[in-house]
């Protein structure tokens, strides 16, 4: 049985800015109607990121065997380059030439708040790709995280048509979507994968609630950051535990590494709440390391934690 991922989702550089503060001692909720900030930011460095190379680098990562579904433009060598040495399959990427490859600048604050400016750039093609090919040597999952609108929709109704199980995790994509697309989404996939503030917009937008959600695909889950996650499956609601980080360094990238663990496990057939309990391990491992790509992944380690926490060993 094929345990290939297929990946649809970003490709990017994220140039990441440190402001050794808080926000919300500059933003005053009276003045944002006029809000004009500036943030000193003494500490940059540009990584490699984008959600599916992110969530490619974790699965590979862990043994498993990533294929990304992206759009890169004329500076995107590097990040192709990248992913290549590390094993991922990156045959299916689209290369565009006249344009920039996908850029996220983020700034984040002492309390791990970000704000985020996004160009798109080639990731506005990534529909030209085509997740039908991509199938058809086999797969055991999809997912069709943030990446340019037209090729959320396209690669979404593909996976379904190839027959291929697939997480919608709409992420900071979602806000493209109305209502009815959103139930659209919900409705042919096997799962959904949100944050706590994105399963609160998801909820308003689709006006289902979160068991309303998870009555449609075979489990929903929601993450919390330091509070774990929880995970809805078969008419239960049930938490994930949260893994102790010795000292939390970047929260860049955790959503995307807690993605690639779940996905990890449910291509090697463990269960829901062990890919989670996965999700949740691989997410405290990356918090510990700058830049969303660059957390060393030793799988006896792993193991080892896993199996301090929860009694058993995950492989």
């Amino acid at each position: 049985m094929s345990r290939r991922v297929l990946i649809s989702g970003s490709v990017a550089y994220d140039t990441i800015m440190v402001f050794e503060g808080q926000f919300r001692d500059h933003i005053l909720p009276d003045r944002v109607h006029m809000l004009n900030v500036a943030f000193l930011t003494p500490r940059l460095k540009r990584e490699f990121g984008g959600c599916a190379a992110n969530i490619a680098y974790n699965l590979r990562g862990l043994g498993g065997e990533p294929v990304v579904l992206a759009a890169i433009g004329h500076d995107g060598d590097l990040c192709l380059q990248r992913l290549e040495a590390l094993g991922v399959d990156t045959e299916p990427v689209l290369r565009c030439p006249d344009l920039f490859t996908a850029q996220a600048f983020i700034t984040t604050d002492l309390s791990d708040n970000q704000i985020t400016a996004f160009h798109p750039g080639a990731m506005s093609e990534a529909h030209r790709v085509s997740a039908t090919r991509a199938a058809t040597a086999g797969a055991a999952w999809g997912i069709v995280a943030p990446n340019g609108r037209e090729a959320m929709l396209t690669h979404a109704r593909e996976f379904s048509a190839a027959g291929v199980p697939w997480l919608f995790d709409p992420g900071q994509g979602l806000p493209m979507f109305d209502g009815a697309e959103l139930r659209e989404f919900i409705e042919e996939a096997s799962a959904v994968a949100v944050n706590d503030y994105e399963a609160k917009l998801l909820s308003e937008r689709t006006g289902w609630s979160e068991d309303d959600i998870a009555s449609r695909v075979q489990a929903l889950i929601v993450t919390r950051g330091a509070e774990g996650s929880l995970l809805f499956e078969h008419g239960r609601r049930q938490a994930v535990e949260t893994v102790n980080v010795a000292k939390p360094i970047d929260p860049t990238g955790c959503g995307d590494a807690y993605r690639g663990g779940l996905l990890y496990g449910l291509s090697i057939g463990r269960s829901w709440l062990q890919a989670a309990r996965l999700g949740s391990l691989m997410g405290a491992l990356k918090i510990e390391h700058q830049g969303a790509q660059n957390h060393p992944i030793d799988r006896d380690a792993l193991a080892l934690r896993y199996e301090q926490i929860w009694g058993a060993r995950p492989w």
